[in-house]
């Protein structure tokens, strides 16, 4: 609301002149009595009581510096009413912020929780293909050459492991499968820990899928796969070594496989992520 300006001190003395009066002039109810006035008296008395007490202060403050005074209305109630819808507005925010936070709190604990069953899978799958390398090492072993009655073989003479590579994939996209199988086989033999012995490993286990020797193409892939190498040819390594195991008729080790696949290769190219999914279908795995 504007301010108003008006003769402070005449107004002022109206009042005073008025109030003092009325008050004076109400009849104070004799002793042992209940007052007569009622709850809307009281109050409109406390009011008059405020104004005469402001229009007091208004006239000190008009005698002491002779300015005009303007006059405001009273507006604390409405300021403590203002407050108070603040501080309403206030505690529900508070109260959706805290229902957020136990919120978060609860999907935080469920993803902790999942994580441990996600390390414990893994862990899992870990030891089962572990278990699985050496059952196949020690089917497919050869026999010692003592009991051969011979002895063994002199070592290869070294190479160079890029050219030997070359040659064997060389022999692969011609279509020699045998002989890019003896390749590879001799590839990681000669070369254990040759940077390209991982990947040797398996296009070896490619060559021996081609000629339906499962056992020995998935331990080729295990090999090929152990550390979950981020490389173009791992994704599909993975599929294969699940397709060998659902050939050995493995379907839970298959699923497994294919769970790890999806998880460690998120982004594999759509090709092998089709492959990935017939072979799922194939094994019946859990959806």
């Amino acid at each position: 609301m504007r301010a108003r300006r008006f003769p402070v001190m005449l107004l002022a003395l109206a009042v005073l002149g008025t109030a003092g009066p009325a008050i004076s002039q109400t009849p104070l109810p004799p002793a042992g009595q209940p007052d007569p006035l009622d709850a809307r008296d009281a109050k409109r008395v406390e009011r008059m009581e405020k104004v005469v007490r402001e229009l007091r202060a208004i006239v000190f403050q008009l005698r002491d510096s002779g300015k005009p005074v303007v006059v405001q209305p009273a507006d604390t109630d409405a300021r403590m009413a203002e407050m108070a819808d603040k501080l309403g507005d206030l505690e529900q925010t508070l109260r959706g912020v805290n229902g957020s936070l136990e919120g978060a709190t609860r999907e935080l604990d469920q993803t902790k929780r999942d994580n441990a069953a996600l390390k414990t899978q893994v862990q899992a799958l870990t030891d089962r293909l572990t278990a699985l390398e050496g059952k196949m090492a020690a089917t497919e072993a050869p026999p010692p050459a003592d009991t051969l009655g011979g002895v063994p073989p002199p070592p290869a003479p070294p190479g160079d492991p890029a050219k030997d590579f070359a040659q064997a994939r060389q022999l692969m996209l011609a279509g020699d499968y045998d002989g890019a199988e003896a390749a590879f086989a001799n590839y990681v033999e000669i070369y254990p820990d040759a940077p390209k012995t991982a990947e040797a490993r398996y296009w070896w286990g490619k060559t021996l899928s081609v000629r339906g020797a499962h056992a020995n193409a998935a331990q080729a892939y295990i090999g090929a796969i152990r550390g979950w190498p981020q490389t173009a040819w791992a994704p599909d390594a993975v599929v294969e070594l699940a397709r060998s195991l659902v050939a050995l008729k493995k379907p839970s080790d298959a699923c497994q496989t294919l769970a790890e696949f999806a998880r460690r290769y998120p982004k594999a190219p759509p090709n092998i992520a089709s492959r990935a999914a017939a072979t799922r279908t194939q094994a019946k795995c859990a959806a």
